[in-house]
């Protein structure tokens, strides 16, 4: 079992950056295949970025394409989320979450997941 925990979010103005981490209990965190969701008020939870064990498989939303990058450390148990030219629209709460697969891969799909952070806040003036 892994515990996960966020930290990095914040309110930005447009055009600004910042990184989002999730810090993973457990030793067996290179065994997870992770992921960053988010979401808005009155909205589902939508997927954002996924990244395999070793780092070299990832997927992005096509939204967060281009501006947002996801890695991680093994080595620290953290998964990170750097987020540049942020917009009024990334405005939403950040989750982590994670799941121990048997392949290195990722998943798009809250459902694939096993475990989630509490999510932290991030907002964006324009």
């Amino acid at each position: 079992q892994v515990q996960l925990v966020e930290s990095g979010g914040g309110l930005v103005q447009a055009g600004d950056s910042l990184r989002l981490s999730c810090a993973a209990s457990g030793r067996t965190f290179s065994r997870y295949a992770m992921g960053w969701f988010r979401q808005a008020p009155g909205k589902e939870r939508e997927f954002v970025a996924g990244i395999g064990w070793t780092g070299g498989s990832t997927a992005y939303a096509d939204s967060v394409k281009a501006r947002f990058t996801i890695s991680r450390d093994n080595g620290k148990n953290t998964m990170y989320l750097q987020m540049n030219n942020l917009k009024p629209e990334d405005t939403a709460v950040y989750y982590c979450a994670g799941a121990l697969r048997d392949t290195d891969n990722y998943y798009r799909f809250p459902s694939s997941y096993d475990y989630w952070g509490q999510g932290t806040q991030v907002t964006v003036s324009s």
